[in-house]
C-alpha cells in the first residue's frame, strides 16, 4: 500500500508489518509520524527510515574535488534538514528497538556528463544559482572535467545506505 493521508485514515486496526520512509524522514514532524506509526503498526512491525549518504567517486582526485564542492562550496545552500541525511538520521530520536542491517550502497557507473547532470538537479545547486552563485557549479564542472580524463570513461559512483531500523 502506498502511504498517504487518505489511506492512513482508512486503517482502523493496526495491520502494517513494515513501514518504510526512504529519503524523506528529514522532512517529517517525527513526533506525529511516530504516533501514526504506532497507531497503524501490527505487533512486531518493523520501521525503516532509509537515507543515502554523501556519494563518493572511485577516482582519488575527482573524489577530493567533489568533496570540496559538496562540503565547502555548495554546502551552505542545502536546507538545514540535509544534515540529517548526511549523518544517516543518527541525530533522530528513535524510540524503537534498534535492529542491525548489512552494509549496503547504491552504485552506478557514469560518464562525466551523467554525473554532472545528476549534480545539477540538486536543490542546493538551484538555490545557489538563484543567489547569483551559478559560478560554483560552473567552476566545479570545469575542474572536474580536467580531472576526469576520458570524458566518456565511466567512473564508479557510490552512495552509502544508512538506516534507522527498528521493531515496534
Amino acid at each position: 500500500m502506498q502511504w498517504n493521508q487518505q489511506s492512513a485514515a482508512q486503517l482502523k486496526t493496526p495491520s502494517l508489518n513494515l513501514i518504510v520512509a526512504a529519503q524523506a524522514a528529514h522532512w517529517f514532524d517525527l513526533t506525529s509520524f511516530y504516533e501514526e506509526v504506532r497507531r497503524v503498526a501490527a505487533p512486531e512491525c518493523v520501521l525503516a527510515l532509509v537515507s543515502y549518504g554523501v556519494l563518493s567517486i572511485n577516482h582519488t582526485e575527482c573524489n577530493a574535488r567533489f568533496r570540496q564542492f559538496y562540503y565547502d562550496e555548495i554546502g551552505p545552500y542545502w536546507p538545514p534538514e540535509r544534515q540529517h541525511v548526511d549523518n544517516g538520521y543518527a541525530s533522530f530520536d528513535f524510540p524503537f528497538q534498534e535492529l542491525e542491517y548489512p552494509e549496503m550502497s547504491i552504485e552506478r557507473e557514469w560518464a562525466l556528463e551523467h554525473f554532472l547532470g545528476y549534480v545539477r538537479t540538486w536543490s542546493s545547486v538551484k538555490v545557489a544559482a538563484k543567489a547569483g552563485k551559478q559560478s560554483l557549479m560552473e567552476s566545479f564542472a570545469k575542474e572536474l572535467t580536467s580531472l576526469w580524463g576520458d570524458l566518456q570513461q565511466p567512473r564508479k559512483i557510490s552512495w552509502p545506505i544508512a538506516m534507522r531500523l527498528g521493531r515496534l
